[in-house]
């Protein structure tokens, strides 16, 4: 009898977090700061963002709204969650950086 052993390798895009709780709402916890109707739907753009190997990958689907800032956040990108809430990073040698979770009204 031969064992096979398998091994897998997990590579996340999002190497960095600056919003605490938008890294408990990426590993699967609840957060406190963010309503809770909206926290599925920052899970399911946190889980594209980190799918995604460049910057031009979160274009689609048109509802990311994703484009580059300006002014104090230029080099940052954005992708809206919803009217009140956006998701904004850095992506730097198709890696993550930097990413939180902003209430910008």
């Amino acid at each position: 009898m031969t064992a096979v052993i398998i091994a897998i390798t997990i590579c996340f895009v999002i190497k960095s977090f600056k919003d605490s709780e938008a890294e408990k709402i990426f590993w699967g916890e609840k957060s406190k700061k963010f309503p809770f109707e909206i926290q599925r739907k920052i899970l399911s753009k946190l889980v594209q963002i980190d799918a995604a190997q460049k910057a031009e990958d979160l274009l689609l689907p048109p509802g990311h709204r994703m484009h580059l800032l300006g002014a104090e956040r230029k080099g940052q990108y954005s992708v809206s969650i919803n009217m009140k809430y956006r998701i904004c990073f850095r992506f730097y040698n198709n890696n993550v950086y930097d990413l939180e979770v902003v209430d910008y009204h």
